[in-house]
């Protein structure tokens, strides 16, 4: 008969007991050797696992820092994400990052971590040279500068020492930054409290998170570089400045976005004491955008000279020309013949916003008929719209980028910018430029520089006198 076997529980057998015939171990013989002591220490395998788990950390930590830098899309962001990333490896609270191509190509920039703006005047006291990313950039000293105790060291510059007891540091530590396309870029130096200095391990981490923000650094300064050439080619293609016409006052606000757009502003003198006004936009963006916007506006002076007290006329010829030459793109404009002697203007938009009429008794959009941008139909054709201004009455000419910058929908854009148009102090209405500026202000509350959109902003006022 089989013996029953032991119970379960939750499911799992239980150890198994020893039989009661098992015969006990004997004791070792007299003459047997003694055994050894175990060891006390950790086994090779124990010391490989922790070597190991922290490769593994180390490289977690890289991951993650080198994945914060690389979501960065701009230079302030991205320098001081290396300062703070930076700070945790080397183990410092404070640091700086100068910027400085060694190209020449661009202004210099320095960027503190808890460091203001008068601690950083404070650094920038010390005799150049003395400074540890003086030392790397101008006489490229090695790959890092340690100061382990600044107060203790000998030969250290008396400004130097005066200006790190001030400001309370007593240690630091600095790396270059460069990379082999484009050279030097810089400097990256990090401030300890106390007399310290990073180990090997925290050193071969930060060096190899600089290595890649430096290429990083390097993508971002030429996209700047890109963007700052486009906008100022755009605005070179602008007026420098506004004609002078008796009985109407002239002022522009414009913003390029950061990929360069094509809109335009133009106000030309013509005969008989007129005066032609333009805004307009160009599909696209980037150089070639910025080219078709000055080949249009350059087009259309020439047709407002010969035929501007027609502005259909104008636009015509303007969308004939575009159609011909440039068939890919299209365009929306509004062309305005004003008359100030006798506060009249004459206009024809091609799928563009309606003006703003602005003044003391009212503020209203000028009614335009619905039409076509520049481009979009075989032969494009609209009415002319009149405007009698009274005394001391602005007429707002702006391009879409302003209600796109909004990020609202057309409707409640158009209505903040009628609220904005008609909450303008009357202190201000005297002045063209102060009425853009306080629309500007209130319709882009964050300012035109945050706000999240890549459209140009073209504001374009005529105050009657």
């Amino acid at each position: 008969m089989n013996a029953p076997h032991p119970p379960k529980v939750a499911g799992i057998d239980p150890t198994v007991p020893t039989p009661a015939h098992t015969v006990a171990s004997a004791p070792p013989a007299p003459d047997a050797a003694p055994a050894l002591p175990a060891p006390t220490g950790p086994a090779p395998g124990t010391l490989l696992q922790d070597r190991l788990a922290g490769w593994v950390s180390d490289l977690t930590t890289l991951h993650e820092l080198t994945e914060r830098l690389s979501r960065t899309d701009a230079l302030e962001p991205a320098l001081q994400e290396l300062l703070r990333a930076g700070s945790a490896l080397v183990g410092a609270r404070r640091g700086l990052v100068v910027l400085e191509p060694g190209d020449g190509l661009g202004h210099g920039t320095t960027i503190g971590l808890g460091l203001g703006r008068a601690d950083l005047g404070h650094i920038e006291t010390v005799p150049r040279g003395s400074l540890p990313y003086g030392a790397l950039l101008d006489a490229g000293a090695g790959t890092e500068i340690v100061h382990a105790d600044l107060l203790a060291e000998d030969g250290l510059d008396p400004r130097h020492r005066e200006v790190a007891a001030r400001l309370g540091y007593a240690a630091s530590y600095a790396l270059p930054l460069s990379t082999e396309s484009a050279g030097r870029l810089g400097a990256a130096v990090w401030l300890y409290d106390e007399p310290a200095e990073p180990d090997e391990r925290r050193r071969h981490l930060v060096g190899l998170y600089v290595r890649h923000a430096a290429e990083h650094l390097a993508r971002l300064l030429e996209v700047e570089r890109t963007r700052a050439c486009v906008a100022t080619i755009a605005e070179e293609l602008l007026p420098s400045r506004l004609p002078r016409v008796a009985g109407i006052q002239l002022a522009a606000r414009h913003r390029t976005g950061p990929r360069g757009g094509g809109d335009w502003y133009d106000a030309l003198p013509l005969p008989d004491a007129a005066l032609g006004l333009s805004v307009g936009s160009v599909t696209g963006s980037g150089p070639s955008a910025v080219a078709a916007m000055g080949r249009l506006r350059a087009s259309l002076r020439a047709y407002a000279v010969m035929e501007g007290e027609d502005p259909v006329a104008v636009l015509s010829d303007l969308e004939l020309l575009l159609r011909l030459t440039e068939p890919a793109r299209s365009a929306t404009a509004l062309f305005a013949y004003c008359e100030p002697a006798l506060r009249k203007v004459t206009l024809a938009g091609a799928g563009h916003s309606p003006p703003l009429l602005i003044g003391e008794r009212r503020t209203e959009f000028a009614e335009t008929s619905v039409s076509a941008p520049l481009g979009m139909l075989a032969c494009w054709e609209a009415p002319s719209v009149e405007i009698q201004a009274e005394a001391g009455e602005t007429v707002l000419l702006y391009t879409d980028g302003l209600l796109h910058r909004t990020g609202d929908p057309m409707d409640r854009a158009f209505a903040r910018l009628h609220a904005a148009a008609a909450s303008i102090p009357r202190t201000l209405r005297r002045d063209p430029g102060a009425v853009a500026d306080h629309v500007l202000r209130t319709v882009l509350p964050e300012g035109l520089d945050t706000a999240d959109s890549k459209e140009d902003v073209v504001l374009l006022a005529a105050r009657f006198d």
